[in-house]
């Protein structure tokens, strides 16, 4: 006697969907937490709250937003892809540097027309770019406007220019290295290799972006002038938890999925996934170029805060800092990256802004701006000795536990 057996019941069956946010619980958790702490800090600030949140301590808050977003790319380049840039902080800068040209520009150009407006005569537009010029390129001995301004005075594109310029120059250099398949410490000295020589371009007077007087009075926006700087410090900081939370989404979204476990097979064993017919180079140009893109909107966002921005921003040892900052929140975890990024960035200030008292010994002053360096390598050294995973790990092992 013979049982038949349904069809059906031989066929493959596949895992229902449960859609992005349900596979990635992380997402949510993230999201709601950026969101209270973006409303507590608006509800506590001296601009639109009660007044016991400082407007400097708004404006550091939301510098550290910003300095999360790149962190979270410098993690999605090298933690997940295994591409460690020593360079991402050169498109962090190179997006402060095309807002910035906007910002001075405009704000010169108010100041020279109410400053020409008073004569009898009305100004023509010659005078006024006259004027500008003088005003912005008189530090570096020169009255002229370079070329690189000639469209300064348009925010539709300046905005492009955040995007456009560090895309540009990471899709450049990406594929005539990853076509090269130049990888390993050779790419990581590429990179800084790039960043030096652009810093070094930087500091030049002639390169029409003054040199190592860099650009400042950013935090004066134009139209909004009469706008004290709490309300706008608010504003900021509202722009930057908004960009972090868009940057998490949409990263969390690249590393899920096929995608997602491509890169990490590359960096995992990038020959093998070569050999099984993937376009090892299409992928790592992708994520390069997507996160030096998202690196130059987190620092069009972070240098109107700062005020000012110079070529010493973009010196090598900033990505150094950046790769360091990631490795003790532990790579290959988003989150892990934020809190890397985060916590540095706030102990730094507090140590180095005044606010952790200095310690008299007697015989010696621990003076914690001279000492916050060496306080930051032995906690990175601490970090890779004990906790290879960064604190990001140690958060996982913890839920584990419980």
């Amino acid at each position: 006697m013979s049982m038949d057996i349904p069809r059906q019941s031989l066929a493959p069956t596949k895992p229902p969907r449960r859609g992005f946010l349900r596979d990635n619980p992380s997402v949510l958790w993230f999201m709601g937490l950026l969101g209270l702490f973006t409303l507590g800090v608006t509800v506590l600030s001296e601009g639109m709250g009660i007044g016991m949140v400082s407007t400097n301590l708004v404006k550091i808050l939301g510098m550290t937003l910003c300095l999360c977003l790149i962190a979270i790319a410098m993690d999605v380049v090298w933690g997940y892809c295994g591409i460690l840039s020593l360079g991402h902080f050169a498109f962090f800068g190179l997006g402060g540097y095309a807002i910035g040209m906007w910002l001075m520009y405009a704000r010169t150009e108010i100041v020279i027309r109410d400053s020409l407006g008073r004569g009898t005569i009305p100004p023509t537009p010659a005078e006024i770019s006259e004027g500008v010029a003088a005003q912005i390129f008189g530090v570096v001995g020169s009255s002229e406007l370079p070329l690189i301004w000639t469209f300064a005075g348009s925010l539709p594109f300046q905005l492009s220019m955040v995007v456009l310029v560090p895309g540009l120059l990471a899709l450049v250099f990406g594929w005539l290295a990853f076509r090269s398949r130049v990888t390993g410490v050779y790419l990581s000295i590429l990179t800084q290799a790039m960043t030096l020589a652009l810093a070094l371009y930087l500091f030049q007077n002639d390169t029409g972006l003054r040199g190592n007087n860099g650009l400042s009075g950013l935090q004066n926006i134009p139209g909004a002038l009469d706008v004290p700087q709490s309300v706008l410090s608010v504003w900021f900081f509202w722009a930057s938890a908004l960009a972090l939370g868009l940057g998490y989404m949409l990263f969390a979204w690249v590393v899920s999925g096929k995608f997602g476990s491509v890169i990490r097979a590359i960096r995992d064993n990038e020959a093998r996934v070569r050999f099984l017919g993937y376009n090892v180079e299409g992928y790592k140009l992708f994520v390069f170029t997507i996160t030096a893109i998202i690196s130059g909107i987190a620092g069009a966002l972070y240098y109107p805060q700062a005020g000012i921005i110079n070529p010493a921003e973009i010196a090598p040892i900033a990505s150094i800092y950046l790769a360091v900052w990631v490795a003790i929140g532990g790579r290959g975890r988003l989150y892990g990256a934020v809190i890397g990024a985060a916590s540095v960035s706030l102990l730094s200030s507090w140590l180095t802004g005044g606010g952790a008292p200095n310690i008299d010994l007697g015989l010696y002053r621990i003076v914690w701006t001279d000492w916050w360096l060496v306080l930051l390598g032995l906690g990175f050294v601490a970090v890779t000795l004990f906790f290879p995973k960064g604190i990001g790990g140690l958060f996982d092992y913890l839920v584990r536990k419980s």
